[in-house]
């Protein structure tokens, strides 16, 4: 078999293994490739039967224009329930409060509006579409990660996954997020793409667009950025590698607009996905530190 079929397998399985541990599960859906592709999956593991958990889509009200738009097309393609939590609806309540500034950002204001959703409709598993070579903390994550009641994650508290066997049993309270996609690669993830040909947002394909050089990397110019006279807006071919809030996802040079040019380049590339998250970028434990909040 293809190595990529073993992949698939896996992922199925994991999936069918939420479907069969957990009451109330639910699939976190950022309109970016990974989870676009878990949609993908999802429809093998359980077509022609609907999903057995809903979508669930945390907008900071900063997103992408094109990802909204793909999501809302997307769900009418396939028919299944989106949940939509809004990260301006936390700040409205006061249970977040805004930054502030040149590079203000609500990126991470959603992980309240997450566990605000989690708690509101009592998912207790969360599948997302993390891999283990994005970044070291996810890295030490398992497949079935434990979060406490307040929806932490302790890295101590990780169970052991001998021989595919996943432990699904929680308190009350408590929730589990599953990454059937764990043991991918982004290059991993792009070939299956290509091979099951999914659809994705055309951001993820070279195009022109007005960004704006800063912190050492291309930003979109748009006016959640807060773009002021300092700032030297050009014109530039860019493709996003990965899809957040607007204020943190960076843009690369790229004239890649076929799958096949999109592979040679992150075969080339000696910068990791995430290279191009300045939300990473904030401390050595950037990411650690927002699991540990409940972040993803």
């Amino acid at each position: 078999m293809d190595y990529l079929d073993h992949l698939e397998a896996e992922a199925i399985y994991i999936l069918r293994e939420v479907a069969g541990q957990f009451e109330n599960p639910a699939l976190l859906f950022s309109g970016g490739k990974d989870s676009i592709t878990l949609v993908h999956l999802a429809k093998k593991a359980f077509r022609p039967g609907k999903f057995p958990f809903p979508l669930v889509h945390i907008d900071t009200g900063h997103n992408f224009p094109e990802t909204i738009q793909f999501r809302d097309w997307l769900i009418n393609e396939i028919g299944e329930k989106l949940i939509v939590g809004y990260v301006q609806d936390s700040i409205d309540s006061g249970k977040v409060v805004e930054q502030k500034g040149k590079n203000a950002s609500r990126n991470a204001l959603q992980t309240v509006t997450l566990l605000e959703t989690i708690e509101k409709n009592g998912f207790d598993a969360c599948i997302g579409g993390a891999r283990r070579d994005e970044e070291k903390a996810r890295a030490k994550e398992r497949i079935f990660s434990v979060r406490d009641d307040f929806g932490q994650w302790d890295p101590k508290r990780q169970r052991p996954e001998l021989w595919n066997i996943f432990n699904g049993k929680i308190q009350k309270g408590e929730n589990v997020r599953v990454f059937p996609i764990s043991n991918w690669t982004e290059l991993d993830v792009w070939n299956y793409i290509k091979r099951e040909k999914i659809a994705l947002p055309s951001i993820y394909f070279s195009h022109k667009r007005n960004v704006v050089f800063r912190n050492g990397q291309w930003m979109a110019a748009d006016p959640v950025l807060q773009i002021d006279d300092a700032d030297i807006v050009e014109h530039k071919s860019v493709r996003f590698r990965t899809v957040g809030d607007m204020t943190c996802t960076a843009a690369v040079d790229s004239i890649a607009v076929e799958l096949d040019d999109i592979i040679d380049e992150i075969k080339a590339s000696t910068v990791s996905e995430r290279g191009a998250r300045l939300d990473d970028k904030v401390s050595e434990a950037a990411m650690e530190d927002r699991k540990k909040q409940g972040y993803f």
